[in-house]
């Protein structure tokens, strides 16, 4: 436990000096353990677990563009995203592990306690066990505060879901190396730190329930009046049946509007893309490429492993544009559709999306809000942080995430597709799965952990590292 943040710097800079990290760009046909298929051009582990790389058709009549065939990592099991919680002198303490993954940002961030496919905790690779595995797959270890099957990206990702959990526990818990607790508020101060705390752990604590950090709150210093009033104990503890029956009702209305169809196709059947031996990308710069990579870091269950990974071309916006509502601040949530989704809409974030990939020919498509977001005085963006997706399938992808309040009478109405909502009803829906995406369970953590608003920081490259 640390007593102050910088005491976790040294921690984590120690960590980073004492273990030395590679991670090497290659051609795709020339990953150990992996082929290219020479009938279909799809990309596949010789053992058939992990995930592969195919193709895939998509029809919807939702959106601007209404069919078309694209790359998708396709990853049918499901793995464990785990966090122990346990309290000291009466304060909550989340056990996070400092974990290396090939695509981060600065290689090493604060990862869940298990952040694990089935692959791995099942040792396809013939690498070490998991360690903690136990608490989330043995029952009677402590008390049950979130269990859930999440999506995840479905612009990238066919079909993915992990499960995600927070358990509490009473018990001793010994610190391995690498692990260490930190509190709420220590969470929510490296939240605002660039490329920091991992993907997999800010969907997790998404699930942290809201009446915990109302309860906490209570006994806490000032608070940004903002953040005060989405989880502070003056804040609704949970929405009224009326206002959930009604958003509800929308949001199935939303699903039941629309379609979404998809069917698989071979990575050789694929249009508009160039899939060669070296890689995968779209000719006009726009999207994502997948690369292979070779990987070496010591730290792992296994040290060392090749892989393909998903390479983002441009770095995406993330935001929520928030308002004051009958004296409670709302935010404007969309029904989205993506491609690899299990539902046709999941509940997300205002905007979504990489900017520059709405230039030129598709700049009239550029999403609904998007200018309201980039273009907002400074004084109003109240949440502004950078963070890294999810780095064991892509490759240096990262979303600037922000909160960005605006008049009282703006949207009254808003589009369609959109609706305002509060955080109490944001995170009641994300105790279910296949209602709210990843990137507005990402920033609904940093809604529930953070309790100030300050400019993001950036990390200095680790010591020890190298990514070419």
């Amino acid at each position: 436990m640390f007593q102050r943040l910088d005491e976790f710097y040294d921690w984590y800079f120690e960590h980073l000096a004492a273990h030395s990290y590679e991670v090497t760009r290659t051609r795709l046909d020339q990953l150990t353990g992996w082929a290219i298929e020479p009938d279909t051009g799809n990309i596949r582990h010789h053992s058939g677990r992990f995930f592969s790389v195919q193709g895939l058709g998509v029809r919807t009549d939702h959106g601007p563009v209404r069919q078309w065939t694209q790359p998708i990592i396709d990853q049918p099991e499901s793995g464990i995203l785990g966090i122990l919680v346990k309290r000291f002198h009466g304060t909550p303490h989340f056990l996070m592990q400092a974990k290396m993954e090939p695509g981060n940002i600065n290689l090493v961030q604060l990862s869940p306690t298990v952040q694990a496919t089935r692959s791995n905790y099942r040792r396809v690779h013939r690498g070490r066990s998991q360690p903690y595995l136990e608490y989330f797959t043995e029952r009677g270890h402590g008390r049950v505060l979130s269990d859930v099957l999440q999506s995840e990206q479905g612009s990238w990702f066919l079909h993915k879901r992990n499960r995600n959990m927070i358990i509490e526990v009473t018990g001793d818990v010994p610190v391995l190396p690498g692990f260490c607790w930190l509190t709420r508020e220590q969470l929510g101060e490296l939240l605002l730190v660039d490329n920091l705390v991992n993907m997999d752990s800010r969907t997790v604590l998404a699930g942290y329930p809201i009446t915990e950090i109302a309860d906490a709150r209570r006994d806490e210093g000032p608070v940004d009046e903002l953040f005060a009033a989405i989880t502070g104990p003056t804040a609704e503890r949970a929405p009224t049946r009326r206002e959930s029956a009604a958003l509800l009702s929308w949001f199935t209305e939303m699903k039941a509007r629309y379609e979404l169809t998809r069917w698989p196709l071979a990575l050789s059947e694929v249009t508009g893309w160039d899939c060669t031996p070296e890689r995968i990308s779209h000719p006009s710069g726009r999207f994502f490429s997948v690369i292979g990579v070779d990987v070496k870091a010591e730290t792992r269950e296994v040290s060392s492993w090749s892989q393909p990974i998903l390479v983002p071309r441009h770095r995406g916006v993330v935001a929520f544009l928030v308002k004051w509502i009958g004296g409670r601040p709302h935010l404007l949530a969309r029904a989205h559709t993506q491609a690899g989704t299990q539902d046709v809409v999941e509940l997300a974030p205002t905007v979504q999306c990489s900017p520059d990939n709405y230039t030129g020919s598709l700049a009239e498509h550029r999403p609904a809000y998007l200018d309201d977001v980039l273009g907002a005085d400074p004084s109003r963006v109240r949440f502004d942080s950078v963070h890294s997706e999810e780095g064991g399938r892509f490759y240096h992808a990262e979303n600037r995430y922000l909160i960005v309040e605006v008049d009282g009478d703006f949207a009254d109405e808003p589009d369609p597709d959109f609706t305002w909502i509060t955080a109490a009803q944001l995170a009641e829906l994300a105790r279910f799965g296949n209602y709210v995406n990843v990137e507005a369970r990402n920033l609904l953590a940093c809604l529930l952990f953070t309790d100030r608003t300050v400019p993001g920081e950036r990390l200095p490259a680790p010591v020890g590292t190298t990514a070419r």
